[in-house]
């Protein structure tokens, strides 16, 4: 993988920096897999607006994503790895022996015509699907469960990578990508190898208009506001707006916000870094 930098021709792609898309084999997806992507612009039922900065955007289709893993046993042939509009990892059309076919989140690696293949005792290759009661210890993991067939929750997006600490009866120690440490249930599924697509984090738009494509709209600042409108706004000129807060006064930057009573609270082993 790598990433282009564009020659400064116009304002705009001065300072862009744009993926190279080497991974990618395909631009056309697979249409069986292709699903609506209604877009609610930030309204609800009645029309009114509920989430600001939301709207406009190139129009997508979802791209049906296999999270569960649950083809024990069948092994498959990568087709193709392809771009996802929905997602910062590029995803992967799997066609199995049974004549399947499916997407799952690729792993950096992952080749087109590689056999992949889930279920208890696979090899712990790339790709492959196994429950963290197989996995051995050390091993670099992505697309992890929270619970035995809830389907991937935990380290799913670009370049994310989980790894297995330790095992210990029926719970196995995982370091997550935010840094935490955590107890999971040894039945629950993860892949072997780190997400694709590790070089999303240097990319650059180069113009607002990028995000406009990406459907966010322009962002005001708390502190440009009025009183009415949010606790940081008001004051005489350029105020520096008080202690970081939310419209609800709710304290950013540090405080936690974390329910004290939560009852998953016991399996962490330790919190992420501030």
């Amino acid at each position: 993988m790598s990433v282009r930098k564009l020659k400064p021709i116009t304002p705009g792609q001065r300072f862009r920096v744009v993926n190279g898309f080497d991974a990618i084999t395909t631009d056309k997806p697979e249409k069986s897999l292709l699903a609506p992507n209604k877009r609610s612009g930030g309204r609800n039922s009645q029309g009114k607006m509920t989430m600001r900065y939301l709207g406009g955007g190139h129009k997508r289709k979802y791209r049906i994503i296999d999270f569960k893993r649950d083809k024990a046993g069948i092994p498959a042939t990568v087709a193709s790895i392809e771009y996802d509009p929905n997602r910062t990892a590029f995803i992967a059309l799997l066609n199995y022996q049974d004549g399947e076919k499916r997407y799952i989140i690729a792993q950096n690696g992952l080749q087109v015509g590689q056999n992949i293949v889930s279920g208890e005792s696979v090899a712990p290759e790339i790709g492959n699907a196994m429950t963290l009661a197989n996995i051995p210890l050390g091993t670099v993991i992505s697309c992890l469960e929270l619970r035995p067939g809830q389907g991937a929750v935990l380290a799913r997006s670009a370049g994310a990578f989980a790894q297995l600490m330790a095992r210990d009866g029926k719970y196995a120690t995982v370091k997550l990508p935010s840094g935490e440490t955590r107890m999971i249930l040894v039945n629950c599924m993860a892949t072997i190898g780190a997400v694709s697509n590790s070089d999303h984090q240097l990319l650059v738009s180069g113009k607002a208009g990028r995000s406009r494509w990406l459907g966010r709209r322009p962002r005001t600042r708390p502190v440009v506001m009025n009183p009415v409108d949010h606790p940081m706004g008001g004051g005489e000129g350029k105020s520096s707006g008080g202690h970081p807060r939310s419209r609800n006064g709710i304290p950013a930057k540090g405080y936690r916000t974390r329910s004290k009573k939560n009852p998953s609270s016991k399996y962490i082993i330790e919190r992420r870094k501030k």
